[in-house]
């Protein structure tokens, strides 16, 4: 059985791409079975960039293949903002709680209509080389809620509301989320090509 690294040490993610992937022969690890690993510096203006950024960091240093994603969130009436920093809108070690609150703070008083928003996801797959092998996207559009509502997910899964709901991710049943999030979209598409292609992870 092959071994596919997932890049990140976000455990919400972990949890979430070990669901869409499972239906593949592969071994899946985490980066917490290497704590001594540091992170890369994110230094793409996209989330394409940032995800081959970080799969051909941790394919070079750990000498697997390896499975990294970038992904965030965008708000209209903030220009496309928090985008590629929504991890750290909030500062460099915040919570998902602060991130939220700087966010809710941001688009208060701002009417519904203005509130649209959507959530980008993009994979990348690097061979132990670093050579990136594929990169795919996903998106998922809906609009930002006025209060954080539920406690499923992470990220800004409270306060946002998908397209044809009217409750957030955060109240929603994950098996929901998981067939019309922006990361599910980008993982089917993932597994496509490694269906197809399982033989370039050596």
């Amino acid at each position: 059985m092959k071994t596919l690294l997932l890049g990140t040490k976000n455990r919400g993610k972990v949890s979430e791409l070990c669901k869409l992937i499972s239906g593949l022969n592969l071994e899946i690890k985490g980066l917490d079975e290497f704590p001594a690993i540091s992170e890369p510096v994110e230094t793409g203006d996209t989330f394409d960039e940032n995800a081959r950024i970080k799969a051909t960091y941790y394919a070079r240093r750990l000498k697997c293949p390896v499975l990294a994603d970038d992904s965030g969130l965008e708000v209209d009436f903030l220009d496309g903002r928090p985008g590629v920093f929504s991890a750290r809108f909030a500062g460099i070690n915040a919570s998902d709680t602060e991130n939220i609150e700087k966010l809710i703070a941001l688009l208060n008083g701002v009417e519904s209509s203005k509130r649209g928003a959507r959530f980008r996801c993009a994979m990348s797959i690097a061979s132990p080389a670093g050579t990136v092998l594929t990169t795919v996207s996903g998106s998922c559009n809906g609009c930002i809620s006025s209060k954080p509502r539920g406690i499923n997910g992470f990220g800004y899964d409270s306060v946002f509301i998908p397209d044809g709901y009217d409750k957030t991710f955060g109240e929603l049943p994950l098996s929901i989320k998981q067939s019309l999030s922006h990361r599910a979209k980008a993982a089917r598409k993932l597994v496509d090509f490694l269906a197809a292609n399982l033989g370039l992870l050596t």
